[in-house]
């Protein structure tokens, strides 16, 4: 016997309103009702992945979604799954993005035209949405962007065609801090499908500074203008512990006063990906500097202890643009040479070796070969298959910082194009040898010197990490969920949220 889920859907006046945390925060406000609770986005564009199963594959076949899906499943209590997050667009340029349809890259569909693309995509998004909704109680979807986008409304699957097909009773966010809020909810209800209209229950300020007995009259007139009530007012919560979707994370926080061993330096390259894995060190309380200039990076540095290189989407476009920022790359040389510890990770070990070659432009479309900064004696060549997994593994004998890390295991995992191996030994031997990272798996990550290059993504949200690294304890995310759903029932209208389902 199957069963129709009730929805509740997250819209937002603009992106980066506070949609992905809200549907986070629903998802375990609604669990903690008792209800199963299954969340969903259509389409993702975002390079921050997360590998989960396919469901409909093989056993252990993995797949990729945005990384907030990932972490609404875990509130919401429920395995991560491709169906929760269809569609998932990887950015690799301005005008280029990859597509993966339920998990898997879909090089056809890669190319089309987005207008073209999304006549596609929606019915395979509808299916997961009904297969979803046939085994949970609840679905929390999270929109995209803004549902007033009128050019691009004919093809909006993303809001529309799932709020009408999910019959979904929906909230509309609004980023009060940047003002103009009682504007942008009154000009997206009145430019958003009428049918969504009619599903529209209730507007959200959220980021909002100060008394909130202020801003009366102003809810009062938005609702007898629009007969959309205000639901809830949610105040400014800086630092709640979860990952951006996809933007750089906010700077320095909690910097001041700390010693440089507790300073993290984060190089934010155009094409960074998966940042998401480094949130676990602001929650254990370090200051995380995330960096775009040559500028800014020799300031960081001169007070931190810390630089970490994330992965990329575009190992060679990055590669391109940290040369071509002066002094960038003598300013990470600097770094090693003076003994100081530096984590690269994914596509950052890519371009810290010596070479990057990809022969049928599987990484953005155009074939070639780039030199890499030749910190680390390593090869990476690109072949079409693109390595996924979820493991545990077991770090190796290590030295130096990164000697506390030696014979730990850890959780992690891989997203990559390319196999990389470390090139033949020559007459003059390194100052430092090069090391396998981790026991058993010489593929997955070197160490040499103070230089820690490894695949695998993940590694701070390994409590062992961090309490080894820094001897600091990261609170649990189960902690962070229900700090998030306790917030809402501060802030939301008492009864709103369980009058959304009747």
């Amino acid at each position: 016997m199957t069963r129709s889920a009730k929805a509740v859907m997250v819209l937002g006046c603009t992106s980066d309103a506070g949609k992905s945390w809200l549907a986070t925060a629903l998802c375990r406000w609604y669990a903690r009702q008792g209800l199963t609770v299954r969340p969903y986005k259509a389409q993702n564009m975002s390079n921050h992945a997360r590998v989960v199963p396919l469901h409909d594959g093989a056993p252990g076949e993995l797949g990729e979604i945005g990384s907030a899906q990932y972490f609404q499943a875990l509130a919401a209590g429920c395995a991560p799954d491709v169906r929760m997050n269809p569609i998932l667009l990887k950015p690799e340029a301005d005008t280029r993005s990859q597509v993966l349809v339920r998990g898997r890259v879909d090089p056809a569909l890669t190319t089309l035209p987005w207008r073209e693309r999304s006549a596609r995509l929606w019915p395979l998004a509808r299916a997961a949405l009904h297969a979803l909704r046939d085994e949970a109680e609840l679905l929390v979807i999270e929109g995209a962007g803004s549902p007033a986008e009128i050019n691009l409304a004919a093809n909006d699957y993303v809001n529309t065609f799932t709020a009408i097909e999910a019959q979904a009773r929906c909230l509309l966010v609004a980023d009060i801090d940047r003002g103009g809020a009682f504007a942008h909810l009154h000009g997206t209800t009145a430019l958003m499908d009428a049918q969504v209209r009619t599903q529209l229950a209730g507007y959200v300020l959220n980021k909002f500074r100060g008394d909130a007995r202020l801003l009366s009259p102003a809810p009062e007139m938005l609702e007898a203008a629009t007969g959309v009530p205000t639901l809830a007012v949610i105040p400014m919560r800086r630092g709640h512990g979860l990952p951006e979707e996809d933007a750089v994370p906010a700077d320095a926080r909690g910097a001041h006063g700390l010693p440089a061993q507790r300073r993290v330096v984060i190089l934010a390259t155009p094409h960074a990906s998966n940042l998401d894995e480094f949130e676990p060190l602001a929650r254990c309380g370090l200051a995380l500097r995330w960096v775009r200039s040559t500028a800014d990076l020799r300031e960081a540095l001169a007070d931190s202890h810390w630089l970490v290189l994330p992965g990329s989407k575009h190992t060679r476009a990055d590669l391109a643009w940290v040369r071509a920022q002066t002094g960038m790359a003598e300013a990470i040389r600097a770094h090693v040479a003076a003994q100081r510890p530096l984590l690269a990770v994914c596509g950052a070990l890519q371009w810290l070796g010596a070479v990057v070659d990809d022969p049928q432009g599987l990484e953005g479309g155009t074939a070639g070969s780039a030199a890499g900064l030749g910190l680390l004696p390593l090869h990476t060549r690109y072949a079409p298959h693109k390595g996924l997994s979820r493991a545990a593994h077991r770090l190796g004998r290590l030295d130096g910082p990164w000697a506390p890390l030696s014979d730990l295991a850890v959780d992690g995992y891989e997203i990559h194009l390319g196999q990389t191996r470390p090139l033949a030994s020559g007459d003059e031997q390194p100052a430092e040898p090069l090391r396998p990272a981790f026991a058993g798996r010489g593929d997955l990550g070197w160490q040499q010197g103070p230089v820690l290059a490894v695949y695998l993504h993940g590694l701070f949200e390994n409590p062992a990490v961090l309490q080894a690294l820094f001897g600091r304890a990261v609170p649990p995310l189960d902690r962070v969920f229900d700090d998030l759903a306790d917030l809402l029932d501060a802030s939301f209208r008492p009864g709103a949220l369980m009058g959304l389902l009747r």
